[in-house]
């Protein structure tokens, strides 16, 4: 088996902002009748997805947009590979990893900034800002589901801690000769996407 060598993926803000919000989502959902903590709470997670979007623009390599928002075709090419047993390794999101990340954010943003439009005096007392918020809450909850699940299996699919990779920022990589053969270096859809990352069916995380 070839030897691994660790290289740096998830830089620091991306780590902060993947345990801030874990931390800070956990905590809105379990006091959702205590004002004096879910809408201060609710505050803080609006201001870091709105700083993960800037990140997502101007970041670090992997951490940017364009390194993983893939076309539908690409992402269901990489579903397909998984039903197959052929999956593919990217340093960074893979496909569908990518598009749970943007997933993630948008319904973060829709949680968020309809709880804050349901405390102000135009909006309050409203009953489809109340529902949208209830709503996305419940949608939010079903992707972290999905999420748990897509680390689960693609740690167990590449025999990697995606978990230890988004505390420490850090991947195996594996030598050029083993990526490159086999279905493993195959392309999807001819992007010009880095082999050698995670697979993850449902997701990936890092958000």
């Amino acid at each position: 088996m070839p030897e691994r060598a660790e290289i740096p993926v998830w830089d620091p803000f991306v780590r902060a902002f993947h345990w801030g919000t874990v931390a800070l989502v956990a905590t809105a959902f379990l006091s959702p009748d205590d004002k004096s903590l879910h809408e201060p709470v609710g505050y803080v997670v609006l201001g870091l997805v709105l700083a993960r979007v800037v990140w997502g623009l101007i970041g670090t390599r992997h951490a940017r947009f364009t390194d993983f928002a893939a076309r539908p075709a690409v992402v269901l090419a990489y579903l397909k590979s998984l039903r197959h047993g052929q999956v593919r390794r990217y340093v960074g999101h893979n496909p569908a990893g990518g598009v749970m990340v943007l997933a993630l954010l948008a319904i973060l943003l829709i949680v968020t900034v309809s709880g804050w439009m349901s405390e102000t005096d135009r909006f309050f007392g409203v009953d489809w800002v109340s529902r949208l918020h209830r709503v996305s809450a419940d949608v939010l909850l079903g992707l972290i589901g999905c999420h748990l699940a897509g680390v689960v299996i693609s740690s167990a699919v590449h025999r990697e801690n995606l978990v230890v990779a988004m505390i420490t920022g850090r991947k195996s990589a594996v030598r050029e000769h083993e990526h490159e053969s086999g279905t493993a270096a195959r392309p999807f859809g001819g992007t010009n996407r880095s082999a050698m990352g995670d697979g993850n069916p449902c997701h990936n995380r890092q958000t």
